[in-house]
């Protein structure tokens, strides 16, 4: 057998897809699996999207510029403009999706052994990007009782050192839905400018907004030009997840040329995603209201039923489409391997995702799951009514008292 690389071996598994076998195994079963795991919208994308690849009269699929075709850029340099975030088609790097762009951004960024300090729970695949880099995350928790707001100004200030060169965050959280307040965006560039290192920040769910809080945009800072980087995405804004399109949007030029050397050695973005992609965009402003109002009804729809199931505590997300439950169980992932491969309630069950891979720190959130709301209201009820069940069965069998 070849040597396999220490990197592969290291690399940390999804907690997203890490049951994907148990739930294959359970729909040839004949079980129905409600999927709570992964945040893959049901809602239709806008058909603007979808007509323009099936109206696209191409002959062959040439290669397209390694930073993405400029009417692309332009039309988001409008976008950007109407969220009061002002930019050039020069400022933005088209990827291979939002993960293509991190990836990118971490490499540009960081040399092997660097450091990039970032609040926990963060999106699991943040690890993977970094182990992927050789670049170490180093994590500073954000509390659940405090709905995971923005950790101490010295909490933060302590971790970083030499190696130091980057703070990463997701505005709105991926897990949690915590949206960052103008105040603590505003107190992490000002670290960013003191320490000399760049703010990055993942702002895929940069609409969904639930109540009347507003979304800042790091990029709207009047000091952060060359400290300041975003990560964005078409997958959840318009249900185009398997399009695989995002971008890196910074106006540090230095940055962008030497993200383009990266961009440089897989040549282009796929073609058809950017025909879709650049057409969403044309989508009229009553689709992505219209998806806003639909999944803040599910968020109601979500919290009020995960309220009613004893011992159960939920996180009260301000954006994106998920939350963080605590469960009255001592392993959340023993438990969701439960619900797939021993358990189903009417020819039913449910995927969740254990919070602790959201952790970087061992041990914690291991009672915890993270909920993404994806679904439409009926099954997110029948999906809490299955997570009651399953609690009951689950307690019966492997606790002998309540924890």
């Amino acid at each position: 057998m070849p040597h396999l690389s220490q990197r592969g071996t290291d690399l940390p598994t999804s907690p997203i897809r890490k049951l994907v076998v148990f739930s294959d195994d359970a729909k040839s079963r004949g079980i129905d699996v409600l999927h709570l795991n992964i945040g893959q919208p049901d809602i239709e994308a806008p058909k603007e999207a979808l007509e323009a690849v099936q109206n696209a009269k191409l002959k062959l699929l040439p290669y397209g510029p390694s930073q993405g075709e400029l009417s692309y850029r332009k039309k988001l340099v409008k976008y950007y403009h109407k969220h009061q975030i002002e930019v050039e088609p020069e400022d933005i790097l088209v990827t291979t999706g939002a993960s293509e762009a991190l990836t990118f951004a971490l490499n540009a960024i960081c040399d092997a052994g660097d450091e990039i300090i970032i609040p926990e729970p963060f999106y699991a695949n943040y690890n993977g990007f970094a182990s992927a880099s050789s670049v170490k995350v180093v994590p500073v928790i954000s509390e659940f009782n405090s709905q995971f707001q923005l950790p101490s100004l010295e909490n933060i200030s302590e971790k970083i050192n030499s190696k130091t060169k980057a703070i990463l965050l997701c505005n709105p959280s991926n897990p949690t839905g915590y949206v960052y307040s103008l105040s603590e965006i505003s107190t992490l560039c000002e670290l960013a400018l003191k320490h000399n290192i760049f703010l990055i920040v993942d702002e895929v769910y940069r609409e969904f907004i639930h109540g009347d809080i507003k979304h800042y945009s790091v990029l709207r800072h009047p000091k952060g030009a060359n400290h300041t980087v975003i990560i964005d995405s078409v997958s959840k804004r318009y249900s185009l997840c398997g399009a695989r399109v995002g971008c890196i949007v910074s106006k540090n030029k230095a940055l962008i040329q030497n993200l383009l050397k990266f961009a440089h050695l897989r040549l282009s973005p796929p073609t058809y995603a950017l025909i879709a992609s650049e057409a969403a965009l044309d989508a009229p402003e009553s689709y992505l209201k219209g998806v806003i109002k639909e999944y803040s009804k599910r968020r109601k729809v979500l919290i009020d039923a995960l309220e009613q199931i004893p011992e159960v505590e939920v996180s009260h997300p301000m954006g994106a489409f998920y939350c963080i439950a605590k469960l009255p169980v001592d392993d959340a992932e023993a438990f969701s391997k439960f619900l797939l491969t021993s358990f189903q309630n009417k020819g039913q069950t449910i995927m969740l995702a254990p919070a602790a891979g959201f952790y970087s720190t061992p041990n914690i959130g291991k009672n915890e799951v993270r909920i993404a709301f994806i679904l439409n209201s009926e099954k997110l009820l029948r999906a809490t009514k299955i997570l009651e069940q399953g609690l009951i069965a689950y307690k019966k069998i492997h606790m002998e008292t309540p924890v």
